[in-house]
């Protein structure tokens, strides 16, 4: 049933109205898909709505481009729904095997279950001049670069000025949908023993290069098909994310007990990671109690405990004044590290955003350096790629922070120098973007 209470019916129209309406927020800038609910269609049609409101965002640019070469002129903006139904119908044409009779027919059909028949010969109209002429449309518009990468032309070019040797490289690699790489718990086992668990279910994966706990599957799956993860031995987590431990860990192994605060903690990833390998004291906190939730149900199923508090933490209040040895800041950012598994990032970023959450990891800095105790180890870490929530950010904290020293260890493994910390770019089959600086607090 539906949440209306009426039955669902597979239809082709009903899929492509559903990912039409889920659509509208995100191409208007008004939301984005993590809200998507792919409950109003039945359980077969579920892995094709996320695959076209997914697929739409990752390629909007050209998917825009190409709409406005087919439309003599533009929808009003109170027929946003048609505008996402014809971008789902190019969209399907161009990336997806799809019949392209099934791709046209029922993509202008579902223009009706909009209660917009009006609209069905329009899309009819420009998707089968599509299918005419797809070569020398997609030539034309993709004389932009903007459009031939994928990317609004804000972010590409703050992405050519930060790294003008590595931007294009960028780019296609937000392009792709990041791998399925999974973090083995070794309170339970080694990631060679898990690995061998999966093959005997008939999945395999490759060993990370650089997280002792990871691996990545060679082919997605569902969780429920992951051998004990409902027991805790397994979570999934990406490849840059599970670094945290790595450059927290001197700081932590030689003492057990140690009190460590997770400031924004939400979904809990890096909190149960940290617990899984350390015996800590550790405090989890959030200003968000929906995602504290997600924290909790996390580290339930892990079968770990943390002190859990829902508070701001660019405020003291929340604070008992006793200090903290390690403080673990996975700031707020602009994600345009993990573009590829967040497609909506490259419709709802803009430039403002980026300078008003650089103000917001300031502030966070200096409020969670107050509680970290003299000789304590704070890692600033962040999921973008861009030099002014990073490499910028930290060089301006040192730099009004006298009692703060980057420990950024100058050879690792993995990363690249970037300023007083290590820059992850995202990897084409490999990690996620990734920026992380460990400072500490001298006495």
């Amino acid at each position: 049933m539906s949440q209306d209470g009426k039955p669902q019916v597979a239809n082709g129209h009903t899929v492509r109205a559903a990912a039409a309406r889920a659509l509208v927020p995100v191409i208007t800038g008004q939301g984005s898909l993590a809200s998507l609910d792919d409950s109003q269609v039945v359980p077969r049609d579920r892995a094709f709505l996320r695959a076209l409101c997914y697929g739409v965002c990752r390629t909007l640019p050209r998917l825009e481009a190409l709409a406005a070469e087919l439309l003599r002129s533009p929808f009003k903006s109170r027929d946003a729904d048609v505008q996402a139904l014809l971008l789902v119908g190019i969209y399907q044409l161009l990336y997806l095997r799809v019949p392209p009779h099934a791709a046209v027919g029922e993509t202008a059909g579902a223009a009706r279950t909009l209660d917009k028949a009006w609209a069905t010969r329009v899309l009819n109209g420009c998707l089968r001049r599509l299918q005419r002429e797809a070569s020398a449309l997609q030539d034309k518009v993709d004389r932009d670069p903007c459009v031939a990468l994928l990317h609004p032309t804000w972010l590409l070019k703050w992405l050519r000025r930060a790294w003008p040797d590595d931007w294009r490289e960028i780019a296609i690699a937000n392009n792709q949908p990041g791998p399925m790489t999974l973090r083995v718990n070794r309170r339970h086992c080694d990631r060679e023993a898990y690995r061998d668990r999966l093959i005997s279910a008939g999945l395999d994966a490759t060993l990370c290069q650089h997280a002792p706990d990871g691996l990545t599957l060679v082919e997605p799956c569902d969780v429920g098909a992951l051998p004990g993860f409902h027991e805790g031995i397994v979570s999934v987590q990406d490849e840059a994310a599970q670094l945290a431990v790595e450059l927290l860990g001197p700081a932590l192994a030689p003492r057990p007990g140690a009190r460590v605060l997770d400031a924004c903690s939400a979904p809990g990833g890096k909190t149960a990671h940290l617990l899984e390998v350390f015996d800590l004291d550790m405090t989890a906190l959030d200003s968000d109690a929906v995602r504290l939730a997600r924290v909790d149900a996390t580290l339930s199923r892990l079968g770990l405990s943390a002190r859990l508090q829902q508070a701001d933490a660019s405020t003291l209040e929340w604070w008992d004044r006793t200090p903290f040895d390690a403080v673990l800041l996975d700031a707020p950012c602009s994600g345009s590290g993990v573009i590829r598994r967040h497609p909506d990032i490259k419709c709802l970023r803009r430039p403002d955003d980026i300078r008003e959450l650089a103000a917001l990891q300031a502030r966070l800095l200096d409020n969670l350096w107050q509680t970290l105790a003299p000789g304590g180890t704070l890692v600033y870490a962040t999921c973008s790629v861009l030099p002014e929530e990073n490499a910028d950010q930290i060089e301006t904290f040192l730099a009004r922070t006298p009692d703060a020293m980057a420990t950024t260890p100058e050879r690792m493994a993995w990363g690249r120098p970037a300023g007083a910390g290590r820059q992850l770019l995202p990897a084409e089959h490999g990690h996620d973007g990734f920026f992380y600086a460990r400072l500490v607090k001298q006495a």
